[in-house]
């Protein structure tokens, strides 16, 4: 008979930490090693970079790393035990494996009045708008690895089993997709938009719908024009929550916690 350890862990908690492993490709990282992307790229994935998520994965179905899944499911419990009313929303979803872990635990808690939002172009990013100076330059729009059709994430969402009519799609730029998406309310937002503008856009759709208690998540919050459309939004409203950063230095990421509402000033990007 196999003594219990002491660590024993519950089924949910075994099956979100398998979830993790296959959407960040762990248990086969070696297998993505010198595997040529369509951007002439040659990977070389190492555990160490799975883990800050300071690689551009050829194979996994997410790029946060595991310090950011972690973080995450964090939240996720956090949300849950503390009853944030809302949804889940990740604006700019990639391969949609953070949206992926989402669904699945709402699923492994049994939790059915709860939504997950996927919003994404599935274009890639958009040409630098000449309206935000901060974006200029910007490359983004020419990497064909970050470009992800709606139906290659659907797939994914199928491969594991976790699409169903709690997971809604919203395709298309954030400017014309997130002002009229039909979302009441959200416990959690996380948004991996990478431009100012993109940051802007889903800052000033969906703040007002955060619930108090509710995260915001800046996945690029190390971009320069990322951090400054954060800024300029928190400035421009006063809002103060402490932003806190995510996993060791250097950290890529941030988040805070909503609580209270913003000031009504009129929404104002800094634009030339």
């Amino acid at each position: 008979m196999i003594e219990n350890m002491g660590n024993e862990q519950s089924a949910e908690q075994l099956y979100l930490e398998l979830l993790k492993k296959a959407i960040l490709f762990e248990i086969w990282i070696e297998h993505e090693r010198n595997f040529p992307s369509s951007d002439n790229y040659v990977f070389n994935p190492v555990p160490e970079k799975r883990e800050t998520g300071s690689d551009w994965p050829p194979i996994a179905h997410s790029m946060i790393g595991r310090e950011r899944m972690n973080h995450l499911h964090q939240c996720l419990e956090s949300v849950i035990r503390e009853n944030v009313p809302g949804d889940f929303i990740e604006t700019g979803v990639w391969r949609g494996g953070s949206c992926i872990f989402m669904r699945g635990f709402l699923k492994a808690h049994r939790i059915t009045d709860r939504t997950v939002w996927v919003a994404d172009s599935f274009e890639g990013l958009p040409l630098p708008d000449p309206n935000y100076p901060v974006d200029q330059g910007g490359v983004w729009h020419m990497y064909d690895f970050l470009r992800v059709s709606l139906e290659t994430v659907i797939d994914n969402f199928k491969r594991y089993s976790l699409l169903d009519d709690q997971v809604s799609f919203l395709k298309g730029w954030f400017k014309d997709t997130l002002p009229k998406a039909p979302i009441q309310k959200i416990a959690l937002a996380r948004l991996d938009g990478d431009m100012y503008s993109s940051t802007w856009d889903s800052l000033s759709n969906l703040y007002d719908k955060i619930s108090l208690g509710g995260y915001i998540i800046i996945d690029d919050y190390i971009l320069p024009c990322c951090a400054s459309a954060v800024h300029d939004f928190r400035n421009q409203f006063g809002i103060d929550d402490a932003i806190i950063k995510i996993g060791k230095e250097p950290c890529s990421a941030a988040y805070w916690r909503k609580t209270k509402e913003r000031s009504k000033a009129v929404l104002k990007p800094h634009t030339v």
